[in-house]
């Protein structure tokens, strides 16, 4: 029975800040910090040891990643950066504060925006300050394929390969895997997993630096569960 462990990076500055951050690479915050050594010190506690690592190719959550192999005794093993595993990208809400942003447009429109499955938020354009297109770490990637922004439907699309492809592998290999990522990028792969409805799903959260560990069948069905520090 191979086991998956999801965790979503700790407290970044922007969620400190209360602003939408998606693929704007922005740092833990000290509390996020905390949040990951922690969960590094719950993994090594509950025993568990892994044979791979992914993470998505932000400063946050790679390095909640390292703070947990660190703390679990674990930084050797093999790990892959995917932009796959970025959080979902919020167009032009990326960099506003969410207070405001509700003032101005209303707290029902950014509650679609945050928590709608399929509607989409303002766009960037490539020609856009700020869009993902002028990034180095995208500059292999076909210019077509980078966001302008997602709702969790397209991030759900852009995920799913990269877990039939490269993860689910490794688990029906019997590897046991940890992957360090985002709210949105984490919710789509439960979504995907647990089959959960697109209606429930937006009600699912991701509580920052939580491993949430799953023990999986030999076909990746869902035997059980469990939230570290609950």
């Amino acid at each position: 029975m191979a086991k998956l462990v999801f965790i979503r990076h700790g407290q970044s500055q922007w969620n400190l800040s209360n602003q939408f951050t998606g693929w704007v690479d922005v740092d833990l915050s000290e509390k996020g910090v905390e949040e990951a050594k922690n969960a590094g010190k719950l993994i090594k506690e509950a025993g568990l040891e892994f044979d791979q690592a992914y993470t998505s190719v932000l400063t946050r959550a790679i390095k909640t990643l390292h703070y947990v192999l660190e703390g679990s005794d674990q930084l050797w093993i093999p790990e892959t950066k995917t932009w796959r595993l970025n959080e979902r990208h919020y167009g032009a809400l990326q960099g506003l504060n969410k207070k405001e942003t509700a003032e101005k447009y209303g707290d029902e429109q950014v509650h679609i925006w945050r928590r709608s499955y399929d509607t989409l938020p303002p766009l960037l354009k490539a020609t856009d300050e700020g869009s993902a297109a002028n990034d180095r770490r995208y500059a292999d990637l076909d210019p077509r394929i980078i966001p302008g922004g997602e709702n969790l439907k397209v991030t759900l699309e852009r995920v799913i390969p990269f877990w039939e492809d490269e993860i689910a592998p490794k688990l029906l290999d019997g590897k046991n895997v940890i992957i360090a990522a985002h709210g949105n990028s984490l919710r789509a792969l439960t979504k995907y997993i647990e089959n959960i409805s697109d209606a429930d799903i937006m009600d699912v959260e991701m509580a920052t630096g939580q491993p949430v560990v799953y023990d999986l069948d030999d076909k990746l069905n869902v035997v059980s569960k469990t939230k570290l520090g609950d």
